[in-house]
């Protein structure tokens, strides 16, 4: 660890902070009803995925169907719940009590999280930055959305911490070289465990002094 450099933690937003992968279970479980009956669980397997990648693998060339799954997308997200993650924001707190910066890094786009910050107006204060889909040029599992996180709050990878959840999140963090924690809230612990540095269920219990065991 740099000592003179900050430590981060760079939180994934969706099934990480708060719970709404069941309710994009949901949706994406129906378009893909709609599109690709041939696909079983379509919901599961583009977890973690941008739009722009969904469309690009499985709606490449459909130009009036991606429009009219944008447009459904913009109306489910807005009737959304945006339930905390359990204990996240008791854990948010004592991280920032402790010199602790905090990013959310999140491939969900600017009008999305306009959504969540009228369901939480206090996240954009909780937090030290927040790094939308529009801030990136490539999505997880490329590791740019983190080492972009670690930079804007001057650190380097070794000093930084990742919370996620889905397959591509835990990649992109090993990726960039940072110690990943994964959350077993849309994959199973045993899933997850060979591409985390540890697993949580939620961050009930957790804490900053467990956060540094793992990263030493």
């Amino acid at each position: 660890m740099d000592t003179t450099k900050n430590i981060a933690a760079l939180f994934d937003f969706d099934g990480v902070v708060v719970d709404t992968e069941p309710q994009y279970s949901i949706f994406w479980n129906e378009q893909g009803r709609k599109y690709h009956p041939e696909i079983a669980d379509f919901g599961r397997s583009i977890k973690g995925q941008t739009l722009t990648q969904i469309y690009d693998k499985y709606f490449a060339g459909m130009e009036e169907v991606q429009q009219e799954i944008t447009a459904e997308l913009n109306n489910y997200e807005v009737n959304m719940l945006y339930d905390y993650i359990p204990g996240v924001e008791v854990f948010m707190k004592e991280l920032r009590a402790n010199g602790v910066k905090i990013a959310i890094v999140t491939s969900s786009n600017d009008k999305k999280m306009s959504n969540a910050y009228k369901a939480h107006p206090e996240l954009q204060t909780n937090v030290d930055r927040i790094l939308t889909a529009e801030m990136f040029t490539h999505s997880k599992p490329d590791p740019e959305c983190f080492l972009l996180g670690a930079k804007v709050l001057d650190t380097v990878p070794e000093n930084c911490v990742v919370f996620e959840d889905s397959f591509h999140g835990l990649e992109a963090g090993n990726r960039a070289c940072m110690t990943v924690i994964g959350l077993s809230t849309t994959n199973s612990e045993e899933a997850i465990r060979d591409k985390a540095n540890a697993v949580i269920q939620d961050f009930e219990g957790f804490s900053f002094e467990k956060m540094k065991e793992i990263m030493s």
